[in-house]
């Protein structure tokens, strides 16, 4: 089956995901995350992206990023996966994939959403017990975003800077937003659309989009995935293989 185009539109973000094959450690110093920004830095200026927040786990990346044109956001994780395996597999004398096929992404457009992404991506490591406050894990955009440090990688997107006039409010009423406790329909929303390839959008957007990109938005209810086997059929494969009795 042909796999589903990806849902791009110029000048609208995307929160993409990208694993480790098998869910194994991409980063396993910190000179693996330098390594891995200082390319991005390099990339997103040649592949024509803006950076608006990251965050490097230990086995995937967040990354909230702007393309300029509509074959800039693949080339940009291309370029960037290639560069980082050559290097890890150097680095750690290994071979083969690093990454867990394709990387997954959504449409992130409007207030509502844009700004809960940015808090989604930041707080990955506080849901994670890894830390217990965003600014204590600094492999994120956290400390650029509330202006602690002066992140050239990031590119503050209008809805940021939106929050405020001037630079200290912006960044005080920032730091104000993960104040709030997370909304749990948003976290599982936001999951499920990057996963599924869909779109965190307002009505202006969504109204503007060509009719069958319309369409795609309507996710359809979910069946079970492919790999469930019911009970029924699992004593019929038993029955087939020869591991029970036949019956009848």
């Amino acid at each position: 089956m042909a796999r589903q185009t990806r849902l791009i539109v110029p000048g609208t973000s995307l929160h993409i995901v990208q694993r480790g094959h098998d869910r194994q450690p991409c980063f396993r110093h910190e000179t693996d995350c330098l390594v891995y920004l200082s390319n991005l830095q390099e990339l997103r200026a040649k592949m024509g992206c803006a950076i608006h927040a990251y965050c490097l786990m230990t086995n995937h990346v967040h990354l909230l990023i702007t393309p300029s044109a509509s074959e800039a956001c693949a080339g940009l994780m291309r370029n960037l996966g290639q560069r980082y395996v050559q290097y890890f597999n150097r680095r750690y004398r290994r071979t083969g994939t690093l990454w867990e096929g394709r990387f997954r992404s959504c449409l992130v457009d409007s207030a509502r959403y844009v700004l809960a992404c940015y808090c989604y991506i930041e707080m990955n490591p506080v849901r994670a017990g890894m830390t217990s406050k965003p600014i204590e894990y600094i492999w994120s955009s956290h400390a650029g975003n509330v202006g602690q440090l002066d992140n050239r990688l990031l590119t503050p997107h209008g809805e940021y800077v939106a929050l405020a006039a001037d630079k200290d409010a912006r960044h005080a009423a920032y730091r104000g937003l993960f104040m709030q406790p997370d909304d749990p329909g948003f976290l599982s929303g936001v999951r499920d659309a990057t996963n599924g390839g869909f779109a965190l959008v307002g009505e202006e957007l969504r109204s503007r989009l060509p009719i069958d990109v319309q369409q795609r938005l309507r996710r359809k209810r979910p069946g079970p995935p492919p790999h469930v086997v019911t009970s029924e059929r699992k004593s019929d494969i038993q029955e087939e293989l020869g591991l029970r009795p036949r019956t009848g």
